[in-house]
């Protein structure tokens, strides 16, 4: 028997020089596995970005509901068990070591050879059957019409927004991303549509009249409003909620919210939930590394932003958070993004900047960051990235800001710096109204 660490080992192993995406491989695993994605409603989420804040508010609020939810989110921060959540807790790492071990035994003979993602999606779908579930809450992993998730026939299905990523895998242009995305779009399913362009509205509409899926939009079937007081105000298919006070921060949060409320109403029918409990998990829902405010004095904020689309989102929200505070940056990137698009939007909030390099074999050189850099501000290279996040923390005044961004990878190497457990489930149900 494997131990958990080598059971990682094996499944990270399996990554491909160029990732073949093809839904047949991991549909006849399932089948071999006794096919357990049938054996569980879903709520199927897909995004460029929002998706995992959207999954989360959905999640949060049914488990205050009472409901057994089922949580399948990435990448992980620190964690591999933080990707397959049950009620209150992650996945142990004994279900990780037996539940791989089980799928290895039915497919290895077969030869079905799965990617590392591919692979996960049958754990935790084998993890939801096996415990029961009564409902998942399922994020997309890669762009909907191919990836591993999409063998799923959900009760709702939801796309968050539209942006440019992942260009080599689903296409160069904002039409094309919608079309992939729009991908997880099923005959008869409802879909719920967040704040997205006007193009991707209107194929990602097509697509779903041409499957005879009744569409809700943002902005014009269900809206968030912003309250004096700061509150969310939600103006839905069927509810009109006020004083919506949520757990996640940043204006941009609102919208996916009102996307999750959207996505809950239209599963009433199976799924009640009182207006109590859904306050609830609003405000209890957790998504670490997302313009989540760590610190105060120094304030220290940490962003996963890693796409054009999700810094200009960030960006939209430091003056808010920033108060007017002199800000440090550590920043790293992966190379494959579009980030030289990014450097132009952050630096005009940063009087210095850290580039590092995180422990990935995608991360881009940090000496090409720093020439990057370079024309805006002050710039210089540390390799370590926890290094680099305890120098600049030094460095920070108790009146200035410090912000880690650029990178997911980048977030969960230097987590463990301000947080003594590292992490903790992403929803921890706490009491809450049952009624």
């Amino acid at each position: 028997m494997l131990t958990y660490q080598q059971t990682l080992d094996h499944v990270y192993r399996l990554e491909v020089e160029r990732m073949d995406l093809k839904l047949e491989r991991v549909a006849e695993a399932l089948r071999r596995c006794g096919s357990p994605h049938l054996r569980f409603p879903a709520l199927h989420i897909a995004g460029t970005n929002g998706k995992g804040s959207t999954a989360t508010f959905l999640y949060a609020m049914l488990s205050a509901a009472g409901y057994r939810v089922g949580l399948f989110t990435s990448p992980h921060l620190i964690d591999f068990r933080e990707r397959i959540q049950l009620g209150r807790t992650w996945i142990t790492e004994q279900e990780v070591i037996d539940g791989v071990a089980a799928i290895r035994t039915e497919i290895e003979p077969a030869g079905i050879k799965l990617t590392p993602f591919e692979l996960m999606t049958v754990l935790a779908f084998r993890t939801f059957a096996q415990a029961a579930v009564e409902i998942a809450v399922v994020e997309v992993g890669l762009g909907g019409r191919l990836d591993a998730t999409n063998v799923l026939t959900p009760l709702v299905a939801v796309i968050t927004s539209i942006g440019l990523d992942h260009q080599a895998y689903l296409g160069n242009t904002i039409a094309e991303i919608a079309r992939e995305k729009g991908g997880i779009i099923k005959p008869g399913i409802p879909t719920v549509i967040g704040r997205v362009d006007e193009e991707s509205r209107q194929i990602l509409c097509a697509l779903a009249h041409s499957r005879q899926s009744s569409t809700y939009l943002l902005g014009h079937d269900f809206v968030a409003v912003n309250q004096d007081d700061g509150a969310m105000r939600y103006q839905g298919v069927h509810w009109q909620l006020h004083d919506l006070q949520l757990g996640l921060h940043g204006q941009f949060q609102r919208n996916n919210a009102a996307t999750a409320l959207a996505a809950l109403e239209l599963v009433q029918h199976a799924f009640p939930t009182s207006e109590a409990q859904v306050r609830h998990g609003l405000q209890a829902a957790r998504w670490p590394g997302r313009l989540e405010v760590i610190s105060q004095r120094p304030l220290v904020i940490l962003d996963g932003a890693h796409n054009p689309h999700a810094m200009q989102t960030l960006v939209a929200e430091l003056p808010a958070v920033l108060q007017g505070k002199k800000v440090k940056l550590l920043f790293a990137v992966m190379r494959d993004k579009d980030w030289r698009t990014m450097i132009p939007l952050l630096a005009p909030f940063v009087t210095e900047v850290v580039v590092t390099r995180v422990q990935q074999p995608r991360a881009e050189d940090p000496a090409v960051l720093q020439a990057a850099f370079a024309p805006f501000c002050p710039v210089q290279i540390l390799d370590d990235a926890q290094a680099a996040c305890r120098q600049l923390l030094a460095a920070t005044k108790p009146d200035e800001a410090l912000l880690v961004a650029g990178s997911l990878f980048l977030i969960g190497e230097v987590y463990p710096l301000f947080s003594p457990t590292a992490m903790k489930p992403l929803f921890e149900q706490e009491k809450g109204p049952t009624a």
